[in-house]
C-alpha cells in the first residue's frame, strides 16, 4: 500500500512539474469556458438597418426613433428609392431594410392603414426570424402608442409590415450550414493534417533522411503539402455537388470564381499548417494547436453558428483574424446573393494578405528549424 501511495504522489509531483500538461487540464477548459460564455448568444445585439422614407414625416421619424431607442438597430444606409436596397443587402453593409410609403402620416390618419415593407437578408435563417420578431415588436409599440395619441388617428389605426426575405425566401438552414461547413471541413483537412503529417517526420526521425537527399526542403515541404491541396478541393467539388443535389442548396453566382476562392482558402490553411508543423516537435502538440486553436475559433468565432455582431468587442477584433470569417462571407455571397467581386474584394484581399503572411513565416521558421 505505501509503494501505491509512493507511486501516486511521484505522479502528482510530474504533473505539477510539466507547464504542458497543467495548461491543458486547467488552462484550455478555463479558456474555452470563457469563449464558449460570451460567444454562445442567441440575440442579435446590432442590426444594421438600411431606410427609404420618401415621406420623412412625424410617424416614420417616431418609428425610427424607437428602432434605434431599442439599442438592437443601427441607421447605416438612408436610400433614396427602393432600387438601393438589394445592393446594400448583398454587400452586407445592411441586415434589414426599411421601406415607408409616400405620405405615411397622412394615409395612417385618413386611410387608418399605413404599409411599411420590411426587407430582410435571410442568408442566416435564425438571425432573420430574431430581427423580424424585434422590427415588430417595435412597430407594435408604435402603433399602439398612435393609438392612445388623442386625435392622432382614428380608433383601429394599423401600421400594416410586408415581409420579404431576401436570398433565402424559405428560411432554409441548410442554406447557412453549407458554406459553414465548406470552411470547417476545408480548414480541418488543410491546417490540422498538414500539420501533423510533417512533425510525424520529425518524431520518427525521417526528417533528415528527407534533408540529405536530392529534394531541397521547399521541395520536401511542398511536396508534403501538394497531396492534401488536392484533397481538399476534391472535397469542395463533393461538398457543393452533395449540396446541389441532395439538399437543394444553389449557387447563384459564379463556380468558378467560388472554386479559385476555395483554392485560397485552402492554401491559405495549408500555409498555416505548416507553420504550425514548424514551431512544434510532435504531433500530439501539433494536434493540441490546431484543435483548440484554430477549430474551435472557426466554429464559434466565424459566423457558421452565432453572429459575430453579438460577441464582445474583443472577440469581435479577434474574429478578423481567423480566415473562415472571410471565406464564408465570400461563400454566401456568390453562392446565395449572386454577387461577384467586386463586392468581394476586400474579403478576398483579406485572404491573399494572410496566406502571404502565413507562407513568408512558415518559409521562415521551416528554415530556421532546418538548419
Amino acid at each position: 500500500m505505501s509503494a501505491f501511495l509512493g507511486f501516486v504522489r511521484k505522479e502528482f509531483r510530474h504533473i505539477l512539474r510539466d507547464r504542458r500538461t497543467l495548461l491543458i487540464l486547467f488552462g484550455m477548459p478555463l479558456a474555452q469556458l470563457l469563449l464558449f460564455g460570451f460567444v454562445i448568444r442567441t440575440e442579435v445585439n446590432e442590426v444594421k438597418l438600411a431606410v427609404v422614407d420618401p415621406a420623412k414625416d412625424h410617424v416614420t421619424r417616431e418609428v425610427l426613433d424607437a428602432l434605434q431607442a431599442s439599442g438592437y438597430f443601427r441607421i447605416t444606409e438612408v436610400l433614396s428609392s427602393d432600387d438601393g436596397i438589394h445592393p446594400v443587402l448583398a454587400a452586407g453593409r445592411a441586415d434589414q431594410a426599411l421601406v415607408f410609403a409616400p405620405n405615411f402620416a397622412q394615409r395612417l390618419a385618413h386611410d387608418g392603414v399605413a404599409p411599411v415593407q420590411i426587407v430582410m437578408d435571410a442568408t442566416d435563417p435564425n438571425t432573420a426570424r430574431i430581427m423580424l420578431a424585434y422590427t415588430s415588436s417595435v412597430v407594435q409599440d408604435v402603433q399602439q402608442g398612435l393609438l392612445r395619441e388623442v386625435g392622432m388617428a382614428p380608433p383601429g389605426v394599423r401600421i400594416v409590415p410586408a415581409v420579404r426575405m431576401r436570398f433565402n425566401p424559405t428560411l432554409e438552414s441548410v442554406y447557412l450550414f453549407v458554406p459553414g461547413l465548406m470552411a470547417f471541413i476545408l480548414m480541418l483537412v488543410s491546417t490540422l493534417m498538414t500539420s501533423i503529417t510533417i512533425t510525424r517526420e520529425k518524431e520518427v526521425g525521417t526528417m533528415e533522411v528527407l534533408l540529405v537527399s536530392p529534394l531541397r526542403p521547399t521541395q520536401i515541404v511542398v511536396g508534403k503539402v501538394v497531396p492534401y491541396m488536392a484533397l481538399s478541393f476534391v472535397n469542395v467539388l463533393t461538398i457543393l455537388a452533395t449540396a446541389r443535389f441532395v439538399f437543394g442548396v444553389p449557387v447563384r453566382g459564379s463556380v468558378t470564381l467560388l472554386l479559385a476562392e476555395s483554392l485560397l482558402f485552402i492554401i491559405a490553411a495549408l500555409a498555416l499548417g505548416v507553420l504550425i508543423s514548424a514551431r512544434t516537435q510532435s504531433q500530439q502538440t501539433a494536434m493540441m494547436i490546431s484543435l483548440a486553436g484554430l477549430l474551435l475559433p472557426t466554429l464559434l468565432l466565424s459566423g457558421f453558428i452565432f453572429p459575430i455582431s453579438s460577441m464582445p468587442a474583443p472577440l469581435q477584433w479577434l474574429s478578423h483574424l481567423v480566415p473562415a470569417k472571410w471565406y464564408l462571407f465570400i461563400a454566401k455571397g456568390i453562392m446565395l446573393k449572386d454577387v461577384g467581386l467586386a463586392y468581394l474584394w476586400k474579403e478576398t484581399l483579406v485572404l491573399v494578405a494572410m496566406t502571404v503572411a502565413f507562407t513568408a513565416l512558415s518559409v521562415r521558421n521551416l528554415n530556421v528549424r532546418l538548419e
